[in-house]
């Protein structure tokens, strides 16, 4: 508790400062600044693969791409003009928030050993993986083999992003 709190304070404290900067580089800085405290978060969780690929993905490839972006441009470009928030999404925010907290309620405590996740999917994983899918490593075992079509999925979109950002900043240079 004593480094979660804090940690959760900064995700806040940058996610809100890239939303209220009015210049785009210092957003972007902020947004990498956000990323790393959110993959510090994972870490913490215990999901390393998630906290490497927000690292990697997140706090360095976006950064550059955004930066390369931004250096493409004008000065005029750089500085958001924001029209006034509707007083819709003022009012909507909260009561949705509101609405998530009372269904993260019936989620089962972290690390509870008698979910259902950690009754019937993890043995499963555990006792079963070498055997069906001849891998040492439950973890690959899970990623490459039980969701293979969602993990593929994934490295799918992640292509199709970065391809996109490559010819976004082509076209800018040419």
């Amino acid at each position: 508790m004593i480094i979660e709190l804090p940690l959760l304070i900064l995700l806040v404290v940058t996610a809100g400062g890239a939303i209220m900067v009015k210049d785009l580089i210092s957003a972007v800085f902020i947004l990498g600044s956000y990323s790393f405290v959110l993959a510090l978060v994972w870490a913490l969780l215990g999901a390393v693969d998630v906290a490497f690929v927000e690292a990697v993905v997140g706090a360095g490839l976006a950064t550059v791409f955004f930066l390369l972006t931004l250096f493409g441009t004008t000065e005029k470009d750089t500085h958001i003009r924001r029209p006034p928030v509707p007083w819709s999404v003022i009012l909507g925010l909260p009561v949705l928030g509101l609405l998530l907290l009372y269904g993260a309620g019936d989620l089962p405590a972290f690390g509870d050993i008698a979910s259902a996740a950690s009754i019937y999917i993890s043995p499963e994983y555990l006792e079963n993986s070498v055997e069906q899918t001849r891998t040492p490593n439950v973890v690959t075992a899970v990623l490459m083999d039980y969701r293979s079509f969602d993990t593929f999925i994934e490295t799918i979109v992640i292509f199709t992003a970065g391809i996109a950002c490559a010819l976004i900043l082509r076209k800018g240079g040419s």
